[in-house]
């Protein structure tokens, strides 16, 4: 009778001690373990992290640290840790954060507009994924991936075309490059690649033309008369006369980029840069800016007129008035010359 009880009393200690062990795994793993109040919260596990760093990100959106570990112990995580961003949403238990942060590495939306200069993309891109702004100029500026794409230091700007695109978060510089050569073949199709050829332009000579188109006019609507006038000069053997790239020789040849010039003097026009085409014809070695889409189709796509000449029309901003004939553009010029006079602009 006695061995009975206490066998009796090992069972029942047995399940007691099996029932507290049951709950305390059922708790590590299946308990919601966040600390926060959002609907989700985002970790971005840097490469090249272990584990101890993830914990030290996850600290402040985790109740329990301790059981965390332990699940990621079981899980095979600690050993496996995986660069990106990712979603931890608000409720969820150790189990489904670990398993979030095996396999569920969420893009983020990369986006760029008309840069100058490839220092200036870099900058803007390094605020969007994890590679920093040095290591991603230094892979635009290989010589010998700009060359192996078909490129030169004065056309290489136009490989990147202005828009959003999706990444992980942890894409290398390389990796960024990589697929702006893919986007920029991509576009190119052959639709764009025979509207080029019908003008007499390849696709790197489009985006120089688009670079001026974009920089002249901010009014997409306006874009394609812009794009056919300056086609226009081109085939009557005109100067192009572009006040932005009078801008951008100036900015280049005193190597800053940062200043601003709204308006151009006639000294100016007498710089002599390749690049200023009130002094050599044709267009210039390469794009004075990362022209949009829209304005590289205004090029494929211009409008057929015979307007030769144009001017910022001040009584409707953001707007041109064009002209056939220069005594038509010299009238329309006086106006302007009043205005911007009248603003006190000098420079």
């Amino acid at each position: 009778m006695y061995i009975k009880r206490i066998l009796l009393f090992v069972v029942l200690a047995g399940l007691v001690v099996g029932g507290i062990f049951s709950y305390m795994v059922y708790n590590a793993i299946f308990a919601p373990n966040t600390s926060f109040n959002n609907e989700e919260a985002y970790l971005y596990i840097p490469t090249g992290s272990t584990f101890q760093e993830v914990k030290e990100l996850a600290q402040p959106v985790l109740k329990n640290l301790e059981t965390f570990e332990q699940v990621a112990k079981r899980k095979g995580y600690t050993s496996n840790v995986k660069a990106g961003k990712y979603a931890i949403k608000k409720g969820m238990n150790n189990n489904d954060i670990i398993n979030t942060l095996r396999v569920n590495n969420i893009p983020v939306k990369v986006s760029f507009n008309n840069q100058e200069t490839l220092a200036d993309l870099a900058g803007r891109i390094s605020n969007q994924i994890e590679a920093d702004s040095l290591s991603l100029l230094a892979a635009f500026e290989d010589k010998e991936f700009i060359k192996a794409q078909g490129f030169n230091e004065e056309t290489k700007l136009g490989m990147y075309l202005p828009n959003s695109y999706e990444f992980f978060w942890n894409t290398s510089s390389e990796e960024f490059r990589d697929r702006m050569v893919k986007e920029y073949d991509r576009f190119w199709n052959n639709e764009r690649l025979q509207k080029a050829k019908a003008e007499g332009l390849s696709p790197k000579e489009v985006t120089t033309l688009a670079s001026l188109v974009h920089k002249e006019t901010a009014k997409v609507d306006e874009r394609p008369k812009v794009a056919g006038l300056y086609l226009n000069r081109l085939k009557r053997g005109m100067l192009l006369q572009a006040d932005p790239t009078v801008i951008y020789a100036i900015k280049k040849s005193s190597g800053d980029f940062t200043q601003v010039i709204k308006r151009v003097l006639y000294k100016d026009l007498e710089l002599d840069s390749p690049y200023n085409t009130y002094k050599y014809a044709g267009l210039p070695p390469g794009p004075i800016t990362m022209p949009d889409i829209s304005a590289i189709d205004a090029v494929l796509n211009p409008e057929t007129h015979d307007y030769l000449y144009f001017v910022a029309d001040v009584e409707n901003f953001g707007y041109h008035k064009f002209a056939k004939t220069l005594a038509q553009h010299n009238r329309n010029k006086v106006q302007y010359v009043q205005w911007i006079n009248a603003q006190k602009i000098k420079r």
